[in-house]
């Protein structure tokens, strides 16, 4: 498999970064939080999880249409409590996304894998966040990173496929862009930064190396791919900067929650807090 490199030196990504900062919001500002807020994938994955923690998340997600007038763009939570999340926001524009495919290692074989996300659709998720083998893709065996990608994809069949590069493992802009690569050839329909489970989560960085990707195959094919910031993001400056990212190297186009995606479950009650 042929994957390009990456044509930026870390200083050139360091001064594109810095140029971002001093641009202005490319929304008004409530209008920035609003985007903001039906961007966020309400996210709760911890071992102590269960009906009621779930209940408790949809149930935030509700209150913000209720108090807020708009809703975020997902709530996610592990394969057995994907059925809880749906009953509750069945007939709301929020759908379900579940990690699944050994999250968040990736370290399973890809029949078991498979068999999670085939279980997660069964259970009603709208979308799937799986997470790549970073073992495998860091010893150079791109092919079957690629092969259990596309393998995924297809059990996927309709539903909404994000994959997770876990950038902070990758660490170099190289590794990051051909991984952005690999995930958007096998299939994707978004790349996502991290699991959050990790030192490292979504850096400037990382999200803007994967969005020069995205750029790139959209130059070359005519088709988006979305991108998704996750971990860390916490404060709303952080989020509109990521924001400002977004419109500078994808543009105006990317503008909206079927292309761009935060996993900022700590950040929805501060935007909230901001809109009035």
């Amino acid at each position: 498999m042929t994957l390009e490199n990456y044509p930026y030196r870390s200083e050139q990504i360091e001064d594109r970064l810095q140029i971002v900062h001093h641009r202005p919001m490319p929304l008004a500002e409530q209008d920035m939080y609003r985007f903001i807020l039906a961007s966020i994938d309400l996210t709760t994955l911890e071992g102590t999880d269960n009906d009621h923690v779930v209940e408790e998340l949809c149930q935030k997600a509700l209150d913000f249409k209720t108090s807020k007038g708009c809703m975020p763009a997902a709530v996610c939570v592990y394969p057995p409590l994907v059925n809880v999340a749906s009953k509750m926001l069945q007939k709301t524009p929020v759908t379900i996304a579940s990690v699944a495919g050994a999250f968040p290692a990736g370290q399973s074989p890809i029949d078991i894998k498979v068999a999670e996300v085939r279980y997660a659709l069964e259970q009603g998720a709208d979308e799937i966040d799986m997470v790549i083998s970073r073992g495998t893709f860091l010893k150079g065996d791109y092919q079957t990173v690629y092969d259990e990608i596309a393998a995924i994809r297809k059990a996927c069949a309709s539903a909404k496929l994000k994959v997770i590069l876990e950038t902070g493992e990758l660490k170099t802009p190289q590794n990051i862009f051909k991984a952005s690569q690999l995930a958007i050839a096998a299939g994707a329909d978004f790349i996502k930064t991290s699991t959050g489970k990790i030192t490292v989560n979504a850096t400037p960085e990382a999200f803007l190396v994967m969005m020069d990707a995205i750029k790139f195959h959209y130059q070359n094919t005519g088709k988006k791919v979305g991108v998704k910031a996750a971990g860390g993001i916490s404060d709303p400056d952080t989020a509109i900067y990521y924001v400002k990212l977004l419109h500078n190297v994808l543009g105006a186009e990317w503008m909206n929650r079927d292309l761009f995606r935060i996993g900022a479950s700590r950040l929805a009650s501060k935007i909230a807090e901001k809109i009035r």
